[in-house]
């Protein structure tokens, strides 16, 4: 800062330190409450579909990031990456008559229809020692594909793990895993 007197370079210096700071703490304020103005809602269904608020959470966070006008790759939308097929299966189970693919779109609808869709899941593979690796699997690959690991592996996890085909769902049944279990 040439011709600037040492006094005022410091000056400005230490405000664009304290406008830097605080920048980045709005943002985060703003990250923490995306990602926790669901906490309520994922609370209350997990409780209804006796799955582990956590895991929901988990889930969320790899799908969507919090993001709920999020559309995947194969037209999954909202919070938990729904597809129309499983959101239509969920609201036939809760005779919810006005169910449309936009309807996916709405958090609420979101969090149920995904969390019914990870509940059936999870109670399909509960034969299993650890039903998780296997539940979440299906959620991402489809049920087709998970039985067709499970038939080759056997009810343990480490084989069925082993014996996953695809590697981007490999990656998300141990990101979520590892974030449910808290080793994140």
């Amino acid at each position: 800062m040439k011709g600037v007197p040492l006094k005022t370079g410091l000056k400005i210096i230490y405000w664009n330190i304290v406008i830097a700071v605080t920048v980045v703490c709005l943002a985060g304020v703003a990250y923490v409450r995306r990602i926790h103005q669901y906490d309520e809602m994922i609370i209350e269904t997990g409780r209804e579909y006796g799955v582990d608020p956590r895991l929901v959470s988990s889930l969320i966070w790899q799908e969507s990031r919090f993001k709920p006008d999020c559309v995947g790759t194969h037209q999954e939308v909202g919070l938990m990456q729904v597809t129309e097929t499983a959101g239509k299966e969920w609201a036939k189970s809760r005779k919810v008559a006005s169910f449309t693919r936009e309807s996916l779109f709405n958090p609420a609808t979101n969090i149920q229809a995904g969390t019914w869709y990870l509940a059936r899941a999870i109670q399909r593979w509960s034969d299993h020692p650890d039903p998780l690796p296997f539940a979440l699997a299906e959620y991402n690959a489809g049920r087709a594909n998970a039985q067709r690991w499970a038939a080759i592996s056997g009810p343990g996890g480490r084989k069925f793990w082993e014996g996953i085909t695809y590697p981007t769902t490999k990656k998300y049944v141990k990101d979520i895993l590892r974030r449910y279990r808290g080793r994140v």
